[in-house]
């Protein structure tokens, strides 16, 4: 019994089928190349409006999906976090941001998808301004850039920002690589989740304490358009 009522219930399982269609969807062809009468057809929907009805369009229909993966991801992540205080450990502080993601995804087994679609949607210009203010809303993630952020060396802000677009586009891209070998073949390579998150977290935390090389005289670095993290997925 789920202490719904019959109505409840079946809206309750358009709205599953829909998210879970979606999700593959987009993940196999990206956002725009998706329209939403698609997307009712996937999820065996013969109204061509139910996505703008339970979603209210694509938009909504995006920021459901996170909503629906990063819950699980914000519990794993809460307690990595638990455990980290004060840690002065970039390694640490590298390791809560993309652990809770892998084991997650790992959690999904071969029919995940979630990886490839955070990529797909990170390419979208607006959407992608979606996805980052659905995931920095998350008050475990800001919880762990910070501390972060606190055991950082000192750069220069140029290359600071810099450094968080390409450690948000490694994290995105490489999960959702790692992704599509395991649903391929999960023993193709001999690399799972747990070996992909030693070997991400080894990398990330060489991009953090690099040295910076000095810009050329008269040629400053320019910021880009946005700092912040991943989502990562949290394409969180």
């Amino acid at each position: 019994m789920t202490g719904q009522t019959p109505r409840a219930d079946r809206a309750s399982h358009t709205r599953d089928a829909i998210l879970t269609a979606a999700e593959r969807l987009f993940a196999e062809r990206g956002v725009v190349a998706v329209s939403s009468r698609q997307i009712s057809e996937a999820a065996g929907q013969g109204n061509n409006t139910a996505v703008g009805y339970h979603f209210g369009g694509k938009a909504g229909l995006v920021r459901a999906i996170v909503r629906r993966h990063a819950d699980g991801m914000d519990a794993l992540r809460a307690g990595m976090l638990a455990g980290l205080g004060d840690s002065t450990d970039v390694r640490e502080w590298c390791d809560c941001l993309v652990r809770p993601s892998t084991e997650y995804l790992a959690t999904l087994g071969g029919q995940s998808w979630y990886a490839r679609f955070a990529a797909q949607v990170m390419t979208d210009p607006v959407l992608r301004e979606d996805v980052l203010d659905e995931a920095l809303g998350r008050p475990t993630l800001r919880r762990a850039i910070e501390g972060l952020n606190r055991c950082l060396p000192a750069l220069p802000p140029q290359v600071r920002l810099l450094r968080v677009e390409m450690a948000r586009t490694l994290l995105v891209h490489s999960l959702a690589e790692r992704e599509r070998v395991l649903a391929q073949d999960p023993r193709a390579d001999g690399v799972g989740w747990s070996e992909h998150t030693t070997a991400l977290v080894d990398v990330l935390v060489g991009l953090w304490l690099a040295p910076a090389t000095p810009a050329a005289a008269g040629r400053p670095l320019a910021a880009p358009a946005r700092p912040g993290p991943c989502p990562a997925g949290d394409p969180s």
